[in-house]
């Protein structure tokens, strides 16, 4: 007898919820063509011939010019056709209550409006929402062959240090994958060819996780939804320091109920990295100054697998399923030479250390949702089961070799290895429903069920007359559980005319039940944590036009360790700047006010935002030296910080052949770390901007030239140092649209480097690191179904 589970029993609500009648409704279709092929966004307006200034329906053309009128009544209609760069078609019908095909429409282009046709169709690089703005992946043409990390570094508001560090004004965000809490937690592991959209939500309601204080980036994946079969091949090739190849497939197939979708890519690189250290450490007189210069060689390898099959049975109910493979293989041989100083200024010790890291991850997703849409469509109820797996081993083996200050050996080399071997499931049950209780309010209710689970095993060993001991002081296992249930509920309301209220507002509480529970194998670092807290939200609109607002809001976050930030295990590979986790920390707690400011011109569009935020137990990394003259880094709760700033995004579109998009984002940190016994630093001012240029330089081409820039950032001893760097990006159109070819430049001026400097009572400390990200790519891709090359080719980002 099969066993009941929680996830059975919510399978089989979802299933009993579906059972609704799957009557046919009554309804006109048909399809619109320009004489040879179909025409996609054509918007269908249907009118009763009675009263012509009301609307009876509306529909917009898919990729094979088909459209379809439901739920209509009996009568006499004028249908009208229109799009820009065609000659509006208007068409009388009699409906009379059973289903009807009025063909295919002949729509004939208008030569007057054919210029604004290159200009209109193309779709916005930033589309803002009332929550922050999404970020289309196809105006991203300088990352093609790269990750989500790459793509990230040109999104407005958004910085990204060059050893991957992401952070929204100043703070890492939340990152979610298609909506998810995911076991991919590291960007590289995407690849950019595989995202559609990128979302930023800078100031998150109740509706969201309290475990957003910066706010939440959710990396949204291809999907395609186009009728019958489709499908695209992209290949890529190109070279940094080494050599890079990069490949995508995608195939879909799908009907009036069904659509299947699979899709596969990769990306294979060598990459080189130089890091350079230079310390001193004050009140040490033999280890006085180190200085440290690192080589490392690295080969990397991802590809990922993604199946989705979706069911509609009506046009009421949907069931969606996918599953998402991943797997990353890194290679790293690292050279580490070592030499110090005394506090004269002679020689104390020279050593060159190996380290030849071999890393192998595999992902596995799943996810089961349902959307059930009701005839009010201000009603709407959804649920998803969701579960990511994530497998992690790396094996190191570490030689180091001792010299004299005439640099000749000293003695036999010392061996080492270590493995640290990772287990994790994150599992999600979400139920969201949304339901009018008014004319002009709806609520907003659901519950949000987090189930993670980690398991590591770290070992490491010496070896003594050829063989390996294992260390067991060095070595140790950490098990960590955590469950988060959380229920919210939030009022969505409008003041005014529905089609143009005055006033929005929305009233928020979400509610947090934590419990953890930490445990290492030596019973050393055991913590348990168990809270319920609230977390209230509000946001004011106030829309001056159709195009112009004013918004203000509060919310209250939090700022919960992750498993890098808890995980005691400390990483050996450098000697003498050792790091690892701390499973004593607490969880930050935020306060954010947030007001903003947003209009759209024709041909230009401005946006602002001021921001507030307030955070007590604030989390950053803190470097401590040691006795033995070793600076261990590790996450604490240095005390608290106010940070507030602004925001500002704008975008033009002066002339038909350019347009572009500028963000600054400014912010000043005042830090107050009274717990620690080191002078920390009390306040600092840091901005970064971006500028993207777009320019069609002649038909079917696209060029893309991005500057950035992120002044230096205040962390909790000194600063990071400023990163700048631009990239380009040309495509091109070949034949009738079915391919293009891409070139890239990464780092043109090969200035991307990152690094900070530290400076305390104790120590100072400069260190960077300049890996080859100057790179060129060249890339070809192609579809088959010319209805489709849109979709693929370009990732044009649709509400779908």
């Amino acid at each position: 007898m099969k066993k009941w589970t929680p996830k059975l029993s919510l399978l089989l609500l979802l299933l009993l919820i579906s059972q609704v009648t799957f009557a046919q409704n009554s309804s006109v279709k048909g399809t619109v063509s320009d004489g040879k092929l179909a025409i996609e966004f054509v918007d269908v307006v249907l009118k009763n011939t009675a009263d012509s200034t009301k609307v009876a329906g509306y529909a917009v053309t898919d990729a094979l010019g088909n459209f379809s009128l439901d739920n209509l009544a009996s009568g006499e209609y004028q249908l009208q056709f229109r799009l820009i760069g065609f000659k509006t078609l208007t068409q009388k019908v009699k409906f009379a209550g059973t289903p009807l095909s009025v063909g295919t429409i002949t729509l004939h282009t208008d030569a007057n409006l054919l210029n604004a046709v290159v200009v209109n169709s193309q779709k916005k690089q930033i589309q803002k929402t009332d929550e922050g703005f999404i970020f289309n992946a196809v105006s991203n043409l300088t990352q093609a062959g790269g990750t989500a990390t790459d793509m990230l570094k040109n999104i407005p508001s958004v910085a990204v240090d060059a050893d991957g560090g992401i952070t929204l004004r100043g703070k890492s965000p939340m990152i979610l994958i298609n909506g998810k809490n995911s076991a991919i937690t590291n960007m590289d592991q995407i690849a950019a060819s595989s995202i559609e959209s990128i979302e930023i939500i800078s100031n998150p309601t109740a509706k969201y996780d309290a475990n957003a204080e910066s706010g939440i980036i959710n990396i949204k994946l291809k999907k395609n939804n186009q009728s019958g079969m489709n499908g695209a091949v992209v290949l890529g090739s190109g070279f940094g320091a080494k050599g890079r190849l990069n490949s995508s497939v995608l195939l879909n197939h799908k009907t009036d109920k069904w659509n299947f979708g699979l899709g596969y890519d990769n990306r294979f690189a060598g990459r080189t990295k130089k890091i350079k250290g230079e310390r001193i450490n004050y009140l040490i007189d033999d280890e006085h100054y180190i200085n440290q210069n690192r080589s490392d060689q690295r080969t990397e390898g991802l590809q990922n697998l993604k199946f989705n099959i979706d069911f509609s049975p009506n046009e009421n109910n949907s069931f969606s399923f996918e599953a998402l493979g991943n797997m990353e293989s890194q290679d790293n041989g690292e050279t580490l030479y070592t030499q110090v100083n005394n506090s004269a200024n002679q020689f104390f010790s020279n050593n060159k250390r190996h380290s030849l890291e071999l890393e192998r991850s595999k992902v596995g997703e799943l996810a089961f949702s349902y959307d059930r849409k009701f005839t009010d469509d201000r009603k709407s109820l959804n649920a998803s089961i969701t579960s990511s797996f994530n497998k992690h081993r790396e094996n190191t083996d570490i030689d180091t070799y001792q010299f004299d200050q005439y640099y000749n050996l000293i003695g036999a080399a010392a061996w080492q290895r270590t493995h640290n071997y990772e287990h994790e499931n994150i599992s999600n049950a979400v139920v969201n429903y949304a339901l009018p209780v008014s004319e002009k309010s709806i609520l907003e209710t659901g519950y949000k069920g987090t189930f993670r689970f980690f398991d590591s095993d770290f070992q490491s060993a010496d070896q003594t007359n050829g063989e390996y001991i294992v260390n067991p002081l060095a070595s140790n296992g950490f098990k960590f559980n955590e469950q988060i249930n959380a229920v919210y509920g939030m009022l969505n309301s409008y003041i005014g005319a529905k089609e143009a209220p005055k006033w929005k507002y929305n009233l928020g509480l979400r509610a947090e039940q934590v419990s953890n529970n930490g445990k290492t194998q030596n019973n050393s670092d055991n913590f348990s944590n168990h809270y319920i807290k609230l977390f209230p939200s509000a946001s004011l609109q106030l829309n001056l036009a159709s195009d112009e607002f004013l918004k203000i809001g509060y919310s209250k976050r939090i700022n919960r360790p992750d498993l890098d930030n808890l995980n005691p295990f400390i990483d050996i590979t450098d000697a003498l700047n050792p790091h690892g986790g701390n499973p004593y920390l607490k969880p930050e707690i935020i306060h954010i006010i947030e007001s903003g400011y947003t209009k759209e011109w024709s041909k230009y569009s401005f946006s602002t935002n001021a921001f507030y935020r307030n955070a007590t137990n604030s989390i950053r990394q803190y470097a401590e030296l040691q006795d033995n003259g070793v600076v261990l880094q590790q996450p604490r709760n240095i005390g608290s910080t106010i940070t507030y700033g602004l925001e500002t995004i704008f975008s033009l579109k002066p002339i038909g052949f350019y347009d572009a998009n500028i963000s600054i984002t400014a912010f000043q940190q005042n830090i107050n770390a009274s717990n620690l016994a080191q002078n920390v630093v009390n306040n600092a001012f840091s901005w970064y901007g971006k500028i993207i240029n777009n320019f069609v330089p002649w038909k079917g081409g696209k060029l893309q030239i991005i500057g950035n820039y992120n002044s230096a950032l205040a962390t909790a001893q000194g600063k990071r140092i400023p990163i700048y760097n631009v990239d380009m990006g040309f495509q091109q159109k070949l034949g009738k649209g079915n391919a293009r070819l891409g070139l890239v430049v990464t780092d043109m001026f090969n200035t991307l480097e990152s690094g900070f400097k530290n400076n305390t009572a104790l120590f100072s400390n400069h260190r960077t690191s300049k890996s080859d990200t100057r790179a060129l790519m060249i890339t070809f891709a192609y579809t088959f179904k010319s209805d489709f090359k849109e979709k693929l080719l370009e990732n044009q980002f649709s509400t779908e």
